[in-house]
Protein backbone atom coordinates (compact mmCIF):
# COMPACT_ATOMS: atom_id res chain seq x y z
CA UNK A 1 0.00 0.00 0.00
CA UNK A 2 3.05 2.50 0.76
CA UNK A 3 3.79 1.58 -3.12
CA UNK A 4 0.35 2.29 -4.15
CA UNK A 5 0.35 5.87 -2.22
CA UNK A 6 3.56 6.46 -3.54
CA UNK A 7 2.91 5.97 -6.89
CA UNK A 8 -0.40 7.87 -6.60
CA UNK A 9 1.58 10.93 -5.60
CA UNK A 10 2.96 13.26 -8.42
CA UNK A 11 4.24 16.23 -8.96
CA UNK A 12 2.10 19.01 -9.69
CA UNK A 13 -1.25 17.44 -8.82
CA UNK A 14 -3.43 20.26 -6.40
CA UNK A 15 -5.14 17.51 -5.04
CA UNK A 16 -6.02 18.15 -1.46
CA UNK A 17 -3.93 15.50 0.90
CA UNK A 18 -3.15 16.89 4.11
CA UNK A 19 -5.75 19.19 6.06
CA UNK A 20 -4.17 21.61 8.47
CA UNK A 21 -6.28 24.40 10.02
CA UNK A 22 -6.92 26.82 7.38
CA UNK A 23 -3.75 25.61 5.41
CA UNK A 24 -3.73 22.35 2.95
CA UNK A 25 -0.90 20.06 1.71
CA UNK A 26 -2.06 19.00 -2.17
CA UNK A 27 -0.82 15.65 -3.23
CA UNK A 28 1.59 17.41 -5.29
CA UNK A 29 3.34 19.24 -2.30
CA UNK A 30 3.62 15.59 -0.78
CA UNK A 31 5.20 14.18 -3.95
CA UNK A 32 7.68 16.87 -4.01
CA UNK A 33 9.00 16.50 -0.55
CA UNK A 34 9.62 13.01 -0.65
CA UNK A 35 11.63 13.07 -3.75
CA UNK A 36 13.62 15.63 -2.32
CA UNK A 37 13.94 14.00 0.73
CA UNK A 38 14.70 10.29 -1.14
CA UNK A 39 17.35 12.44 -2.96
CA UNK A 40 18.68 14.03 -0.19
CA UNK A 41 19.15 10.40 1.97
CA UNK A 42 20.93 8.97 -1.31
CA UNK A 43 23.23 11.75 -1.25
CA UNK A 44 23.68 10.84 2.20
CA UNK A 45 24.87 7.65 1.35
CA UNK A 46 21.87 5.47 2.60
CA UNK A 47 21.15 2.26 1.06
CA UNK A 48 18.87 -0.98 1.40
CA UNK A 49 19.12 -2.36 4.36
CA UNK A 50 20.05 0.93 6.23
CA UNK A 51 18.55 2.32 9.61
CA UNK A 52 17.02 6.00 9.56
CA UNK A 53 16.33 7.05 12.80
CA UNK A 54 13.35 9.51 12.90
CA UNK A 55 12.37 11.85 15.72
CA UNK A 56 9.29 14.31 13.52
CA UNK A 57 6.09 15.09 14.61
CA UNK A 58 3.19 13.48 12.52
CA UNK A 59 2.55 15.78 9.56
CA UNK A 60 3.66 15.87 6.59
CA UNK A 61 7.29 16.06 6.68
CA UNK A 62 7.47 12.81 8.96
CA UNK A 63 4.56 11.18 5.86
CA UNK A 64 7.41 12.31 2.90
CA UNK A 65 10.29 10.75 5.12
CA UNK A 66 9.00 7.77 5.20
CA UNK A 67 7.83 7.31 1.81
CA UNK A 68 11.29 8.44 0.98
CA UNK A 69 12.80 5.75 3.12
CA UNK A 70 11.16 3.31 1.96
CA UNK A 71 11.46 4.54 -2.01
CA UNK A 72 15.14 3.30 -0.54
CA UNK A 73 14.50 0.16 1.46
CA UNK A 74 15.72 2.10 4.29
CA UNK A 75 13.93 0.88 7.37
CA UNK A 76 12.46 3.26 9.57
CA UNK A 77 13.37 3.33 13.69
CA UNK A 78 10.60 5.82 15.31
CA UNK A 79 11.94 7.74 18.06
CA UNK A 80 9.98 9.41 20.43
CA UNK A 81 12.20 11.80 22.18
CA UNK A 82 9.82 11.89 25.11
CA UNK A 83 11.09 8.76 26.31
CA UNK A 84 13.70 10.52 28.30
CA UNK A 85 17.61 10.30 27.99
CA UNK A 86 18.65 7.16 29.47
CA UNK A 87 15.64 5.06 27.35
CA UNK A 88 16.49 7.25 24.02
CA UNK A 89 20.05 6.86 24.65
CA UNK A 90 19.92 3.14 25.03
CA UNK A 91 17.07 2.83 22.28
CA UNK A 92 19.55 4.35 19.45
CA UNK A 93 22.69 2.06 20.69
CA UNK A 94 20.26 -0.76 19.94
CA UNK A 95 19.03 0.35 16.31
CA UNK A 96 22.29 2.30 15.21
CA UNK A 97 20.64 4.40 12.91
CA UNK A 98 22.83 5.49 10.14
CA UNK A 99 21.50 8.73 10.21
CA UNK A 100 19.05 10.48 12.71
CA UNK A 101 16.60 13.29 11.19
CA UNK A 102 14.73 15.27 13.37
CA UNK A 103 12.80 18.39 13.63
CA UNK A 104 13.01 21.13 16.12
CA UNK A 105 10.52 20.56 18.52
CA UNK A 106 12.04 16.65 19.22
CA UNK A 107 15.05 18.24 19.83
CA UNK A 108 13.98 20.83 22.39
CA UNK A 109 12.23 18.47 23.79
CA UNK A 110 15.78 16.13 24.25
CA UNK A 111 17.05 19.59 25.17
CA UNK A 112 16.65 19.37 28.87
CA UNK A 113 19.43 17.05 29.18
CA UNK A 114 22.23 18.41 27.11
CA UNK A 115 25.01 15.41 27.95
CA UNK A 116 22.83 12.61 27.59
CA UNK A 117 20.76 14.12 24.21
CA UNK A 118 24.37 15.24 23.04
CA UNK A 119 25.16 11.43 22.94
CA UNK A 120 21.66 10.74 21.28
CA UNK A 121 22.53 13.33 18.78
CA UNK A 122 19.01 15.32 19.43
CA UNK A 123 19.75 18.31 20.82
CA UNK A 124 23.48 19.07 19.77
CA UNK A 125 24.85 17.86 16.82
CA UNK A 126 28.39 16.36 18.94
CA UNK A 127 26.98 12.73 18.61
CA UNK A 128 29.79 10.57 16.88
CA UNK A 129 29.12 7.64 19.05
CA UNK A 130 26.02 7.37 17.72
CA UNK A 131 25.94 8.45 14.20
CA UNK A 132 25.18 11.89 12.67
CA UNK A 133 21.91 14.04 12.79
CA UNK A 134 19.99 16.43 10.72
CA UNK A 135 17.23 18.90 11.48
CA UNK A 136 14.07 18.74 8.77
CA UNK A 137 12.36 21.67 9.03
CA UNK A 138 12.72 25.63 10.59
CA UNK A 139 16.13 25.21 12.59
CA UNK A 140 16.39 26.42 16.33
CA UNK A 141 19.66 27.64 17.95
CA UNK A 142 21.39 24.56 18.85
CA UNK A 143 19.94 22.23 16.50
CA UNK A 144 21.96 19.99 14.44
CA UNK A 145 22.76 20.78 10.92
CA UNK A 146 20.03 20.91 8.29
CA UNK A 147 19.21 18.09 6.02
CA UNK A 148 20.98 19.14 2.48
CA UNK A 149 17.97 18.73 -0.20
CA UNK A 150 20.71 18.84 -3.05
CA UNK A 151 19.11 18.66 -6.97
CA UNK A 152 19.66 15.93 -8.82
CA UNK A 153 17.99 12.47 -10.26
CA UNK A 154 15.57 10.33 -8.09
CA UNK A 155 17.27 7.09 -7.06
CA UNK A 156 15.64 3.69 -8.39
CA UNK A 157 13.17 2.47 -5.90
CA UNK A 158 13.67 -1.00 -4.28
CA UNK A 159 11.59 -3.74 -5.32
CA UNK A 160 11.57 -6.19 -2.59
CA UNK A 161 11.05 -7.67 0.96
CA UNK A 162 13.39 -6.47 4.05
CA UNK A 163 12.10 -4.59 7.33
CA UNK A 164 10.26 -1.65 6.93
CA UNK A 165 9.88 -0.38 10.49
CA UNK A 166 11.11 -0.46 13.96
CA UNK A 167 9.09 0.10 16.94
CA UNK A 168 10.04 0.80 20.32
CA UNK A 169 7.30 -0.58 23.05
CA UNK A 170 8.67 -1.08 26.04
CA UNK A 171 11.62 -2.58 28.03
CA UNK A 172 14.67 -0.78 30.10
CA UNK A 173 17.58 1.20 29.38
CA UNK A 174 19.82 -2.04 29.83
CA UNK A 175 17.25 -4.31 27.68
CA UNK A 176 14.96 -2.22 25.19
CA UNK A 177 12.41 -3.14 23.70
CA UNK A 178 11.46 -2.90 19.89
CA UNK A 179 9.01 -5.05 17.41
CA UNK A 180 10.48 -4.51 13.62
CA UNK A 181 7.72 -4.93 10.61
CA UNK A 182 8.87 -6.23 7.35
CA UNK A 183 7.73 -4.75 4.35
CA UNK A 184 5.11 -7.35 3.24
CA UNK A 185 4.12 -7.96 6.90
CA UNK A 186 3.04 -3.70 7.21
CA UNK A 187 1.62 -4.15 3.98
CA UNK A 188 -0.85 -7.09 5.39
CA UNK A 189 -1.53 -4.68 8.18
CA UNK A 190 -2.58 -1.27 6.04
CA UNK A 191 -4.50 -3.38 4.08
CA UNK A 192 -6.25 -5.05 6.56
CA UNK A 193 -6.71 -1.40 7.97
CA UNK A 194 -8.04 -0.02 4.02
CA UNK A 195 -10.74 -3.32 4.50
CA UNK A 196 -11.62 -2.07 7.83
CA UNK A 197 -12.36 1.80 7.09
CA UNK A 198 -13.62 1.29 3.36
CA UNK A 199 -12.16 5.15 2.39
CA UNK A 200 -13.86 6.47 -0.71
CA UNK A 201 -11.68 9.16 -2.57
CA UNK A 202 -12.54 13.25 -2.05
CA UNK A 203 -13.92 12.74 1.18
CA UNK A 204 -12.11 13.45 4.36
CA UNK A 205 -10.75 11.56 6.98
CA UNK A 206 -10.00 12.34 10.74
CA UNK A 207 -7.07 10.66 12.31
CA UNK A 208 -3.29 11.33 13.03
CA UNK A 209 -1.72 7.63 13.02
CA UNK A 210 0.56 6.49 10.47
CA UNK A 211 -1.88 3.56 10.14
CA UNK A 212 -4.43 6.17 8.81
CA UNK A 213 -2.63 8.24 6.89
CA UNK A 214 -1.67 5.81 4.79
CA UNK A 215 -4.46 3.90 3.36
CA UNK A 216 -6.84 6.86 3.51
CA UNK A 217 -4.25 8.92 1.27
CA UNK A 218 -3.92 5.96 -1.06
CA UNK A 219 -7.49 5.93 -1.33
CA UNK A 220 -7.36 9.35 -2.73
CA UNK A 221 -9.02 10.62 0.84
CA UNK A 222 -7.74 13.73 2.48
CA UNK A 223 -6.34 13.63 5.82
CA UNK A 224 -6.99 16.06 9.15
CA UNK A 225 -5.38 15.53 12.14
CA UNK A 226 -7.92 15.84 14.88
CA UNK A 227 -7.68 19.16 16.87
CA UNK A 228 -6.45 18.84 20.73
CA UNK A 229 -9.29 21.12 22.45
CA UNK A 230 -12.67 19.64 22.85
CA UNK A 231 -14.52 22.62 20.95
CA UNK A 232 -11.94 22.93 18.13
CA UNK A 233 -12.45 19.05 17.16
CA UNK A 234 -16.22 19.73 17.66
CA UNK A 235 -16.20 22.76 14.68
CA UNK A 236 -13.62 20.22 12.86
CA UNK A 237 -16.16 17.45 12.60
CA UNK A 238 -18.89 19.88 11.74
CA UNK A 239 -16.92 21.62 8.85
CA UNK A 240 -15.36 18.29 7.99
CA UNK A 241 -17.86 16.13 7.75
CA UNK A 242 -15.29 13.04 7.68
CA UNK A 243 -16.31 9.45 6.65
CA UNK A 244 -14.06 8.12 9.02
CA UNK A 245 -12.64 9.30 12.26
CA UNK A 246 -9.97 7.39 14.19
CA UNK A 247 -9.56 8.59 18.22
CA UNK A 248 -7.66 7.19 21.31
CA UNK A 249 -10.52 6.34 24.21
CA UNK A 250 -9.64 9.29 26.27
CA UNK A 251 -10.09 11.44 23.16
CA UNK A 252 -13.79 10.20 22.55
CA UNK A 253 -14.41 10.67 26.17
CA UNK A 254 -13.52 13.98 25.87
CA UNK A 255 -14.87 14.69 22.60
CA UNK A 256 -18.08 13.29 23.92
CA UNK A 257 -18.53 15.02 26.91
CA UNK A 258 -18.00 18.45 25.38
CA UNK A 259 -20.88 17.56 23.20
CA UNK A 260 -19.15 17.11 19.87
CA UNK A 261 -21.02 15.33 17.39
CA UNK A 262 -19.67 12.54 14.83
CA UNK A 263 -20.55 11.69 11.82
CA UNK A 264 -20.00 8.70 9.57
CA UNK A 265 -17.81 5.88 10.78
CA UNK A 266 -16.19 6.35 14.30
CA UNK A 267 -12.64 4.21 15.16
CA UNK A 268 -11.50 3.49 18.49
CA UNK A 269 -8.56 1.56 19.57
CA UNK A 270 -4.67 1.61 21.30
CA UNK A 271 -6.48 1.16 24.94
CA UNK A 272 -9.73 -0.86 25.68
CA UNK A 273 -13.08 0.52 24.20
CA UNK A 274 -15.98 0.23 26.08
CA UNK A 275 -19.46 -0.98 24.62
CA UNK A 276 -21.04 1.84 26.43
CA UNK A 277 -18.54 4.29 25.05
CA UNK A 278 -19.40 3.16 21.38
CA UNK A 279 -22.90 3.42 22.38
CA UNK A 280 -22.30 7.31 22.99
CA UNK A 281 -20.62 7.46 19.97
CA UNK A 282 -23.58 6.13 18.14
CA UNK A 283 -25.94 8.73 20.12
CA UNK A 284 -23.94 11.58 18.85
CA UNK A 285 -24.33 10.65 15.29
CA UNK A 286 -22.00 8.46 13.98
CA UNK A 287 -23.55 5.43 11.48
CA UNK A 288 -20.58 3.14 13.05
CA UNK A 289 -18.88 2.79 16.28
CA UNK A 290 -15.61 0.00 15.98
CA UNK A 291 -13.85 -0.60 18.48
CA UNK A 292 -10.16 -2.41 17.48
CA UNK A 293 -7.82 -4.49 19.24
CA UNK A 294 -3.76 -3.64 18.27
CA UNK A 295 -1.54 -4.34 19.43
CA UNK A 296 2.40 -2.90 18.32
CA UNK A 297 3.43 -6.25 16.91
CA UNK A 298 -0.09 -6.75 14.87
CA UNK A 299 -1.96 -3.82 14.11
CA UNK A 300 -5.08 -4.43 13.69
CA UNK A 301 -5.88 -8.05 14.98
CA UNK A 302 -9.75 -7.51 15.64
CA UNK A 303 -12.51 -5.54 15.65
CA UNK A 304 -15.97 -5.23 16.78
CA UNK A 305 -18.68 -2.76 16.16
CA UNK A 306 -20.77 -1.13 18.65
CA UNK A 307 -24.39 -3.31 18.01
CA UNK A 308 -21.84 -6.67 17.88
CA UNK A 309 -20.12 -5.53 21.38
CA UNK A 310 -23.54 -4.05 22.94
CA UNK A 311 -25.31 -7.36 22.36
CA UNK A 312 -22.55 -9.19 24.12
CA UNK A 313 -23.60 -10.84 27.38
CA UNK A 314 -21.11 -13.16 28.21
CA UNK A 315 -17.96 -12.25 30.74
CA UNK A 316 -15.16 -10.34 29.92
CA UNK A 317 -14.30 -7.95 26.71
CA UNK A 318 -15.48 -8.77 23.39
CA UNK A 319 -13.03 -7.12 20.58
CA UNK A 320 -14.45 -8.88 17.74
CA UNK A 321 -13.31 -11.50 15.38
CA UNK A 322 -10.05 -11.95 13.98
CA UNK A 323 -9.42 -10.25 10.83
CA UNK A 324 -8.44 -11.79 7.62
CA UNK A 325 -4.95 -13.32 8.18
CA UNK A 326 -4.91 -13.20 11.56
CA UNK A 327 -4.93 -16.75 13.43
CA UNK A 328 -4.95 -17.04 17.05
CA UNK A 329 -4.73 -19.64 19.78
CA UNK A 330 -4.08 -19.83 23.46
CA UNK A 331 -1.05 -21.01 25.62
CA UNK A 332 -1.15 -23.29 28.75
CA UNK A 333 -1.69 -20.34 31.33
CA UNK A 334 -4.93 -18.96 28.91
CA UNK A 335 -2.58 -16.15 27.01
CA UNK A 336 -3.76 -15.10 23.61
CA UNK A 337 -1.04 -15.53 20.93
CA UNK A 338 -1.36 -13.88 17.49
CA UNK A 339 0.28 -15.15 14.19
CA UNK A 340 -0.35 -14.16 10.57
CA UNK A 341 1.05 -12.18 7.73
CA UNK A 342 0.85 -9.01 9.77
CA UNK A 343 2.70 -10.09 12.59
CA UNK A 344 5.47 -8.63 13.24
CA UNK A 345 7.93 -10.39 12.00
CA UNK A 346 10.87 -10.33 15.43
CA UNK A 347 12.09 -8.14 18.25
CA UNK A 348 14.99 -6.30 17.59
CA UNK A 349 18.22 -8.69 17.76
CA UNK A 350 16.02 -11.98 18.56
CA UNK A 351 15.65 -14.65 15.98
CA UNK A 352 11.59 -14.28 13.73
CA UNK A 353 8.73 -15.88 15.36
CA UNK A 354 5.62 -17.29 14.07
CA UNK A 355 3.09 -16.59 17.53
CA UNK A 356 3.40 -13.57 19.44
CA UNK A 357 2.43 -13.03 22.87
CA UNK A 358 -0.07 -10.38 23.73
CA UNK A 359 -0.15 -10.50 27.05
CA UNK A 360 -4.06 -10.99 27.42
CA UNK A 361 -5.89 -13.63 29.17
CA UNK A 362 -8.44 -14.72 26.67
CA UNK A 363 -10.92 -17.15 25.74
CA UNK A 364 -11.78 -17.81 22.01
CA UNK A 365 -15.35 -18.43 20.81
CA UNK A 366 -14.61 -19.68 17.03
CA UNK A 367 -12.79 -16.47 15.92
CA UNK A 368 -14.31 -14.35 17.74
CA UNK A 369 -11.21 -12.80 21.30
CA UNK A 370 -12.91 -12.14 24.68
CA UNK A 371 -10.62 -10.78 26.27
CA UNK A 372 -10.44 -11.35 30.55
CA UNK A 373 -7.70 -8.91 30.73
CA UNK A 374 -3.84 -8.47 31.61
CA UNK A 375 -1.90 -11.50 32.81
CA UNK A 376 0.48 -9.14 34.89
CA UNK A 377 -2.99 -7.06 36.05
CA UNK A 378 -3.96 -10.01 37.66
CA UNK A 379 -5.15 -9.80 41.40
CA UNK A 380 -4.67 -12.35 43.89
CA UNK A 381 -7.14 -12.41 46.71
CA UNK A 382 -7.97 -15.40 49.13
CA UNK A 383 -5.94 -17.19 46.56
CA UNK A 384 -8.32 -16.25 44.13
CA UNK A 385 -7.15 -15.22 40.74
CA UNK A 386 -9.05 -12.28 39.52
CA UNK A 387 -8.22 -10.65 36.40
CA UNK A 388 -9.75 -6.96 36.07
CA UNK A 389 -10.86 -7.14 32.49
CA UNK A 390 -12.75 -9.85 32.75
CA UNK A 391 -15.36 -7.74 35.22
CA UNK A 392 -14.33 -4.40 34.43
CA UNK A 393 -17.10 -4.11 30.93
CA UNK A 394 -20.13 -4.93 32.94
CA UNK A 395 -19.22 -1.81 35.52
CA UNK A 396 -18.96 0.58 32.33
CA UNK A 397 -23.06 1.10 32.91
CA UNK A 398 -24.80 4.87 31.90
CA UNK A 399 -22.60 7.57 33.25
CA UNK A 400 -19.62 5.53 33.69
CA UNK A 401 -16.84 7.15 31.75
CA UNK A 402 -14.60 4.56 32.46
CA UNK A 403 -13.74 2.17 35.42
CA UNK A 404 -10.57 0.42 36.25
CA UNK A 405 -11.21 -3.19 39.40
CA UNK A 406 -7.44 -2.99 41.17
CA UNK A 407 -5.62 -4.65 43.92
CA UNK A 408 -4.39 -3.10 46.81
CA UNK A 409 -2.25 -4.82 49.60
CA UNK A 410 -4.53 -5.93 52.46
CA UNK A 411 -1.39 -5.90 54.71
CA UNK A 412 -0.88 -10.00 55.28
CA UNK A 413 0.45 -10.56 51.94
CA UNK A 414 -3.55 -10.64 50.42
CA UNK A 415 -4.70 -8.45 48.26
CA UNK A 416 -8.43 -5.84 48.38
CA UNK A 417 -10.18 -5.42 44.86
CA UNK A 418 -11.24 -2.21 44.58
CA UNK A 419 -13.37 -0.56 41.44
CA UNK A 420 -12.38 3.07 40.77
CA UNK A 421 -14.78 4.88 39.41
CA UNK A 422 -14.99 7.74 36.82
CA UNK A 423 -18.22 9.19 35.88
CA UNK A 424 -19.59 11.30 32.99
CA UNK A 425 -19.53 15.09 33.89
CA UNK A 426 -23.39 15.64 34.07
CA UNK A 427 -23.71 11.58 35.52
CA UNK A 428 -26.20 11.20 38.79
CA UNK A 429 -24.01 9.82 40.87
CA UNK A 430 -27.30 8.24 42.45
CA UNK A 431 -28.80 6.65 39.25
CA UNK A 432 -24.68 5.42 38.56
CA UNK A 433 -24.98 4.07 41.92
CA UNK A 434 -28.68 2.44 41.49
CA UNK A 435 -26.70 1.17 38.06
CA UNK A 436 -24.02 -0.38 39.29
CA UNK A 437 -26.12 -2.76 41.83
CA UNK A 438 -26.54 -5.59 39.27
CA UNK A 439 -23.25 -5.88 37.73
CA UNK A 440 -21.59 -5.61 41.16
CA UNK A 441 -24.04 -8.63 42.44
CA UNK A 442 -22.83 -10.44 39.12
CA UNK A 443 -19.26 -10.49 39.93
CA UNK A 444 -19.68 -13.42 42.60
CA UNK A 445 -16.59 -14.15 44.53
CA UNK A 446 -14.62 -11.53 42.67
CA UNK A 447 -17.04 -8.54 43.82
CA UNK A 448 -15.01 -5.81 45.03
CA UNK A 449 -14.05 -4.98 49.07
CA UNK A 450 -14.56 -1.46 47.99
CA UNK A 451 -16.08 0.97 45.28
CA UNK A 452 -14.29 4.61 44.85
CA UNK A 453 -15.69 7.37 42.62
CA UNK A 454 -12.81 9.35 41.02
CA UNK A 455 -11.15 10.19 38.12
CA UNK A 456 -9.33 7.28 36.73
CA UNK A 457 -5.31 8.22 36.52
CA UNK A 458 -3.64 7.75 32.67
CA UNK A 459 -0.23 7.42 31.40
CA UNK A 460 1.57 7.02 28.31
CA UNK A 461 1.30 8.54 24.80
CA UNK A 462 -2.11 6.08 24.46
CA UNK A 463 -3.81 7.66 27.77
CA UNK A 464 -4.63 4.39 28.80
CA UNK A 465 -5.56 3.67 32.53
CA UNK A 466 -2.75 3.61 35.03
CA UNK A 467 -3.36 0.73 37.23
CA UNK A 468 -0.15 1.55 39.88
CA UNK A 469 -1.30 5.00 40.01
CA UNK A 470 -4.87 4.06 40.51
CA UNK A 471 -4.00 1.68 42.92
CA UNK A 472 -1.94 4.79 44.87
CA UNK A 473 -4.95 6.46 44.57
CA UNK A 474 -7.65 4.41 46.32
CA UNK A 475 -5.33 3.51 48.70
CA UNK A 476 -4.64 6.88 49.79
CA UNK A 477 -8.58 7.17 50.37
CA UNK A 478 -10.25 6.76 53.47
CA UNK A 479 -11.64 3.91 54.68
CA UNK A 480 -11.04 0.45 55.73
CA UNK A 481 -12.15 -1.98 52.64
CA UNK A 482 -14.68 -4.75 53.42
CA UNK A 483 -16.14 -7.35 51.22
CA UNK A 484 -19.35 -6.90 49.86
CA UNK A 485 -21.94 -7.76 47.32
CA UNK A 486 -24.42 -4.99 47.59
CA UNK A 487 -25.05 -1.94 46.41
CA UNK A 488 -22.43 0.77 46.59
CA UNK A 489 -24.32 3.66 49.69
CA UNK A 490 -23.20 7.51 49.59
CA UNK A 491 -21.24 8.01 52.84
CA UNK A 492 -22.53 11.38 54.67
CA UNK A 493 -19.45 13.95 54.52
CA UNK A 494 -18.24 12.08 51.06
CA UNK A 495 -14.79 13.21 50.29
CA UNK A 496 -12.77 13.22 47.01
CA UNK A 497 -11.70 10.69 45.98
CA UNK A 498 -14.95 8.92 47.77
CA UNK A 499 -14.33 5.56 49.46
CA UNK A 500 -18.04 3.47 49.55
CA UNK A 501 -17.64 0.47 51.65
CA UNK A 502 -20.02 -2.36 50.85
CA UNK A 503 -21.99 -4.32 53.80
CA UNK A 504 -21.75 -7.66 53.27
CA UNK A 505 -25.34 -9.33 53.86
CA UNK A 506 -26.00 -12.75 55.77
Amino acid sequence: MLDELSSGLRTGDDTPALLRGRRTITRGDLADLRDRYATALHARGLTTGDTLGLAIRPGPRALAMVLAAYRLGVRVALLDPTAGPDVLTARLSLARPALIVADAAAQAVAGWAAPLARRAGLALPDFAALGPTATVGPRLPGNAPPLALPPGPLPAAYDGDGDAVIIFTSGTTSSPRAVVHTRAGLATGLRAVADLVRPVPGVPVLGGTFFVMVPSLAAGAPVAAPAGRPRALARQVTGLRPQATYLTPPQLRTALDAGTPFTGRVYSGSAPVSAHLLQRVRAAGADEAWGVYALTEVFPAAAAESREKSGFDGDGDLVGSLLPGVRGRLDDTGQLLLAGAGVCDRYLGADPHEWVATGDIAHLEGDRVVLAGRAKDMILRKAENIYPGLYEPSLHVPGVSLAVLVGVPAGDGDEHVVALIETTPDASRQRVEAALREPLQRMGSARPDRVVFAEVPLAGRSRKPDRAAAASLVTASSGIPRRSSGVPRRPSGNPRPSGIPHQRKP
